[in-house]
């Protein structure tokens, strides 16, 4: 797996200050997506020892509430053997801290995946430009649900559709 950015006190992407890991690799190509240049799996760097650690260090301190994958898309097939490795190690050894996960696949095609049973919080659905709106927590656009895997219950739900919108540019 390859990544293009680990960013350090994050308050945008999800609940409290987290570190959050941009990985490569997706294949939903979003018209209108802001992260274009990680749609490539072999773009960035390699997700080595060094990048892996460097997360760890940030998630020692205690004001950092936990760790965010985002992209590209964490759950892109050639990411999920890294990612389930990554994110139980993170639980092994930061078990107060907690995961969010950015995907553009749907829950329900998802939820069965064993590397879920890793990660706390889920954004699913794909970037719907015509959906768009600055105002959301979290999300980019109002197609997506903020999901809590645990209890494997949507915090936040629409009543819009987004097929008409999900075509490739």
């Amino acid at each position: 797996m390859n990544y293009h950015n680990i960013t350090k006190d994050d308050m945008l992407n999800g609940d409290g200050l987290r570190v959050v890991l941009w990985v490569s690799g997706c294949a939903h190509g979003c018209k209108g997506c802001h992260n274009r240049i990680t749609w490539d799996p072999d773009s960035g760097l390699p997700f080595d020892n060094d990048a892996k650690e460097e997360i760890f260090t940030e998630l020692e301190k205690d004001y950092i509430s936990g760790l965010t994958l985002s992209g590209g898309d964490p759950l892109f097939p050639g990411n999920r053997s890294c990612i389930e490795n990554l994110v139980r190690e993170v639980k092994d050894r930061f078990p107060d801290k907690t995961i969010w996960l950015y995907t553009g696949y749907d829950w329900e095609t998802i939820k069965d995946l064993p590397l879920l049973q890793y990660i706390d919080v889920l954004i699913d659905g794909r970037f719907v430009e015509s959906l768009r709106d600055s105002k959301l927590h979290w999300r980019g656009s109002s197609n997506q649900r903020i999901i809590d895997v645990k209890n494997q219950s949507i915090l936040f739900r629409t009543s819009k559709s987004c097929n008409q919108e999900n075509d490739k540019t």
